[in-house]
């Protein structure tokens, strides 16, 4: 028999098998600073935190809110509000096609979730970025949540708590977007006279119009551990000034020595010093 067959074959399209994802998939994580592979179950545990080198890894909005406050106490507001393109601002993709895919990968309307909850029963006014929805940039929907947490803030006569972790203003928007730090800032001086607190937590990274703004407005400042705080980013100052910065310039470590923060809380420990001020000056 040949080894060919002179009747010819007649190819048939098939749709390509969906690939199916593996067991293994997404069980280890490794280390960005020790590059230590750790099992992510305990990661997770460990409130994501290198249990090898103590470094702070990413921590998801919702995992960090449910992991410092008290069990079942977040009630979550204005859920609805979905950032629109008021400039039909188009670069690589549309925007609105951007917005469009984000929401659909990350189940989030925007980069922001805000709500009331407690800690240590002490009521808060709260919000925190999510990092993950276009680097925690900040346009009219994010701006307009923040200054609700201030304004519900006030109307509870509580305290006020932000989690920042954010590129800045979202360029999208334009000057739509750099009117949020004003109107941030003027819905902060209102809360205060309402004698409450304002604690503001600083993540890594904290920067841009989020920096300059309500994060740095806190009437109490903590950071966690070598976060990236500041406006502009260290190699666009070494750019503009052409100087070579001083080690560890910007790290939340840095600006502790200079006074600029209060204290760098790490993120174990975080919900205790939280409950402990709020305690005293709540």
């Amino acid at each position: 028999m040949a080894w060919f067959s002179k009747k010819p074959r007649i190819a048939t399209r098939q749709e390509p098998a969906e690939e199916q994802p593996s067991r293994m998939q997404g069980l280890w994580a490794k280390c960005e600073s020790c590059d230590e592979i750790i099992y992510r179950q305990e990661l997770e545990k460990n409130l994501m935190v290198c249990p090898h080198c103590d470094h702070h890894l990413p921590w998801t909005a919702r995992s960090r809110l449910a992991g410092l406050l008290d069990p079942d106490s977040f009630e979550e507001f204005d859920k609805e509000l979905e950032p629109l393109d008021p400039l039909g601002f188009s670069d690589s993709k549309k925007y609105k096609d951007r917005l469009k895919s984000t929401r659909k990968n990350l189940g989030e309307n925007d980069a922001f979730i805000s709500g009331v909850g407690r800690i240590e029963g002490h009521q808060v006014s709260v919000g925190c970025f999510v990092f993950e929805f276009m680097g925690g940039s900040m346009g009219s929907v994010v701006g307009e949540k923040v200054t609700r947490v201030f304004e519900r803030a006030y109307e509870l006569k509580c305290s006020a708590l932000l989690f920042s972790a954010s590129g800045g203003a979202r360029m999208q928007e334009g000057i739509f977007s750099l009117m949020q730090m004003a109107k941030t800032s003027a819905a902060i001086a209102r809360f205060r006279t309402g004698n409450k607190p304002y604690i503001s937590v600083m993540l890594h990274p904290t920067t841009g119009g989020v920096a300059a703004s309500f994060a740095w407005l806190g009437d109490i400042i903590l950071a966690e551990p070598k976060a990236l705080i500041g406006f502009a980013g260290p190699r666009v100052i070494e750019q503009t000034i052409r100087q070579k910065l001083p080690e560890g310039f910007q790290r939340s470590e840095f600006l502790l020595d200079h006074g600029m923060i209060d204290a760098i809380v790490p993120r174990k420990d975080l919900r205790a010093k939280l409950g402990q001020v709020l305690g005293l000056v709540g």
